[in-house]
């Protein structure tokens, strides 16, 4: 299965900067042309699909406009490639604490190359979300273009700087319908000098998600919680990770180890290990190795992820403690239980099932996104209305009946 959307026609344009851009947009208008908007090209098969006349290439605008380690704060161009982020970052310690996902394998396109645009406009964050927030949280100021060819600005270079604050949390998970990003602005973190994981195996998943809740009350400072399970072939794993400065993650560590060790053996890791497990289980490896099954993504409460998983059957992935879960499914079961799995979402306290890997066709009938409700479509057009009237941006992305996909 290739789950990348291919656009049947040649036509690409490739803005070298912000005005190059803007005379696209303004033609595009002018001529009826609608613009699939593309960095890397890693999350071009997450949502509905696009219908597009033509790609715009985001890639060129690409660079490290400024980057302060003493403030904390860095301005990249949407095209940057989020590798050349993190080496900036790690030479002074730093890092992006949202922990941005690479999901280029996941969905089919191993060499193709995630860029901070794309994370930011899906709101795409790893395992310590729990603690450090997503994209939207570390986002201090963003720039771009809308559907009317309109330049604009958001935000600034601090926390304080409240000018347009809104503006940047809702271009992050807009999903490129309603402007073209071409900078954004974000807060670093140092880099934690130590990580420890608590491996558990054998508890099953109602267990686990319980086991996980208490924890995640303690005073802890947990910064990634999750367990595999559902219907794996080996043992269910259950894990845990704590970090910062060596004395208090060891007290920690400890503490948890004998709180824990009732339950199941437990095992740590740390260092490069640790480092390995938890971005593997951000970029969804497990799945990668299976490309033709699909893949949900349900975000509920954590107590009751459990009881939905054991509902739908197939091999899950519980991440902050089971408030999202990505679960795995053969593609011919999909359309048949999409109704259901999504009453069990409203029933489940107001979560959301999106299909997140699945083919074109399919996502097309069964939709992408988890239904809104009709006040919520409203607002949505009203807002892309403001922005882009013509729908020349993404069209599709978002269907009509789709929520924001930014949880």
């Amino acid at each position: 299965m290739t789950n990348i959307q291919t656009i049947q026609t040649p036509l690409r344009f490739y803005p070298k900067d912000p005005n190059e851009l803007v005379q696209t947009i303004l033609e595009s208008n002018t001529v009826g042309r609608r613009l699939e908007i593309v960095g890397g090209g890693t999350k071009r098969s997450l949502g509905d699909p696009v219908t597009a006349d033509a790609v715009l290439d985001m890639s060129g605008l690409a660079g490290i406009d400024f980057y302060e380690p003493e403030e904390l704060v860095i301005k990249v161009q949407a095209g940057t490639p989020v590798a050349e982020i993190r080496e900036a970052l790690a030479e002074k310690k730093q890092h992006l604490a949202f922990e941005p996902p690479d999901y280029a394998t996941f969905f089919g396109e191993p060499r193709a190359i995630d860029t901070i645009g794309g994370i930011v406009a899906c709101n795409l964050a790893g395992p310590r979300r729990i603690l450090a927030g997503a994209p939207r949280d570390a986002v201090l100021g963003v720039e771009g273009v809308n559907g009317r060819g309109e330049t604009f600005k958001g935000g600034g270079r601090t926390v304080k700087n409240v000018t347009g604050y809104d503006i940047p949390k809702l271009m992050a998970g807009s999903f490129g319908v309603l402007a073209a990003l071409t900078s954004v602005t974000l807060k670093v973190l140092p880099a934690p000098p130590r990580e420890i994981t608590l491996l558990l195996t054998g508890l099953d998943d109602a267990k686990a998600t319980e086991m996980l809740a208490d924890v995640l009350a303690m005073p802890a400072d947990i910064s990634a919680a999750a367990h595999l399970g559902g219907g794996r072939s080996d043992a269910p794993v259950t894990a845990l990770r704590v970090e910062g400065f060596q004395d208090s993650v060891d007290d920690r560590a400890a503490e948890l180890e004998s709180r824990l060790h009732k339950l199941s053996d437990v095992r740590t890791i740390e260092a490069e290990e640790s480092r390995n497990f938890w971005s593997k289980l951000r970029d969804l490896s497990s799945f990668a190795a299976d490309p033709d099954a699909c893949v949900w993504r349900l975000m509920l409460k954590g107590t009751l992820a459990a009881r939905v998983v054991n509902a739908i059957g197939g091999e899950a992935v519980y991440d902050w403690g089971g408030s999202e879960v990505f679960i795995r499914m053969e593609a011919g079961n999909v359309e048949e239980y999409a109704p259901a799995l999504r009453t069990m979402m409203g029933e489940a306290g107001g979560g959301n099932a999106c299909l997140f890997r699945a083919p074109a066709d399919l996502r097309r009938r069964v939709g992408a996104f988890h239904p809104r409700t009709k006040a919520l479509r409203e607002l949505g057009e009203r807002v892309r209305q403001t922005f882009d009237p013509n729908r020349i941006l993404n069209a599709g992305k978002l269907s009509a009946v789709a929520s924001n996909g930014a949880a």
